[in-house]
């Protein structure tokens, strides 16, 4: 992703994390662009219909990350890695809240089509967001590492050689285990029922 400044980054995130307050005021116009970037790479993927905006969804992961009181960031791509995680969260409750009035929660099974445009970042792919991710953790469960280049490759827009840098492997080993785990979410998701 755009905005290389790791070390500084890094260090702010540290003194972030042990209470430094001025280091948050610094961090955020390094970090801030990134993140609204992966939450319309988010936000790209949900329905058409989404009621929230990259900015709310910036804010409330920093509502969220104050809340938790400081996460033990590792460096950059550890803080844009949770980021990217937590942004999921943040997006699949706010789907539950919204389809939890509606009769099987609004859901729609996702199609070849669909999961073929999942490599293309640039794609506007109508999802159920609680179905990918219920699919998702059942993923985590039995290959996490696949799960987690899903997450970044899918939700966050990276290219291949970022999910590499991100997930600390290589670049025919993110490949590989994207073009698996599109596989298995196909065959999962089109089995799957709706939730009444």
């Amino acid at each position: 992703m755009a905005g290389s400044r790791g070390p500084d980054i890094t260090q702010l995130l540290r003194q972030w994390k042990s209470g430094d307050e001025a280091a948050l005021t610094d961090l955020l116009p390094l970090v801030y662009q990134e993140l609204r970037t992966l939450a319309r790479s988010y936000l790209r993927r949900e329905r058409s219909v989404h009621t929230l905006q990259a900015t709310a969804l910036v804010h409330e992961l920093f509502i969220r990350f104050a809340a938790d009181g400081g996460m033990d960031w590792q460096d950059r791509s550890h803080f844009f890695g949770v980021a990217a995680r937590a942004m999921r969260q943040i997006l699949v409750a706010h789907a539950r809240r919204r389809d939890a009035g509606k009769r099987g929660g609004g859901q729609v099974a996702l199609d070849i089509a669909e999961i073929a445009e999942i490599a293309d970042p640039s794609a506007r792919v109508d999802v159920d967001l609680i179905l990918l991710d219920a699919t998702l953790l059942k993923l985590a469960e039995t290959d996490p590492r696949q799960a987690r280049i899903v997450e970044l490759r899918f939700f966050g827009g990276y290219t291949v050689g970022e999910t590499a840098a991100l997930v600390g492997c290589s670049h025919a080993t993110v490949s590989r285990e994207w073009h698996l785990a599109r596989l298995w979410l196909y065959r999962e998701m089109r089995g799957a029922k709706p939730a009444s």
